[in-house]
């Protein structure tokens, strides 16, 4: 008999390109063998070089889409990616407190392209009501600059555990050198994940790895490892990874089968 998989819950904006999104967050929950349900945030225009525009849902749809899945298919993690309006805060941390699993929280501020995809009482209303229940954060530098004022990652990284992160995972990717190290951040200390820099990046990559952190918590795997694993499959993902356009290379997220590991 074949057993059920664990499911993830993924919470965010639609990509027409499918190179980062809702469609990342199904791809990577696949390889690693969990079932992606899905509410979607807002549709975009976007192409691989930039996010064009934001169409975010209307709330009370947003909320109804939400409760109907969620009593069907109750999911054993959420990811929570690209929001685009305050408004679909609330329905969101309710949900959360309600299920009370994992909850990795992805604040896409910014397009890789430059777009602005926060507005000031957006990154407020994650900073007083979201962030205070993530299990873990996956900002990078730039991000956990803006949501906290501060400048050097260990501080942006206290006080986003103060404010009631469990985790915070900032990311280095967005970096120079030939290095990037990912840094994780908990009450009881710190850890370190060096790698290679891989070329200029990829489109998604920080969807893929806020989803593989998220569909290894929703397997069980204890939160240091789940990001440890995490990192080190998205690395591999972005190395396979392929360029569909002019624009950033796609990470390619499902072909490995030993993802499902």
């Amino acid at each position: 008999m074949t057993s059920t998989p664990p499911r993830l819950l993924a919470i965010a904006g639609h990509d027409p390109t499918g190179g980062a999104g809702i469609q990342a967050d199904i791809e990577t929950a696949l390889a690693f063998g969990v079932h992606p349900t899905t509410v979607v945030t807002c549709l975009t225009a976007q192409d691989s070089r930039d996010v064009h525009a934001l169409y975010p849902q209307e709330p009370e749809a947003f909320r109804h889409q939400l409760e109907v899945v969620v009593r069907d298919l109750e999911p054993d993690a959420i990811k929570i990616g690209l929001i685009g309006s305050e408004a679909l805060v609330p329905a969101i941390v309710e949900i959360g407190d309600r299920l009370g699993a994992p909850v990795v929280v992805d604040p896409i501020l910014k397009a890789s392209g430059g777009a602005e995809l926060a507005s000031g009482v957006l990154i407020e209303t994650l900073r007083r009501e979201l962030l205070p229940k993530a299990t873990l954060a996956t900002p990078n530098l730039e991000e956990a600059r803006r949501l906290t004022g501060r400048v050097r990652p260990e501080a942006c990284a206290a006080e986003l555990l103060q404010l009631g992160c469990r985790a915070v995972l900032i990311t280095g990717g967005d970096g120079e050198g030939g290095e990037v190290v990912d840094r994780l951040w908990t009450e009881e200390g710190e850890w370190c994940f060096w790698g290679e820099r891989l070329g200029e990046g990829a489109h998604g990559s920080g969807c893929t790895l806020s989803s593989a952190c998220a569909a290894l918590l929703a397997k069980g795997v204890p939160l240091v490892e789940a990001v440890g694993r995490a990192i080190s499959w998205t690395r591999e993902a972005i190395a396979r990874g392929w360029r569909p356009s002019q624009g950033q290379r796609f990470p390619r997220r499902i072909r490995p089968l030993s993802a499902n590991s």
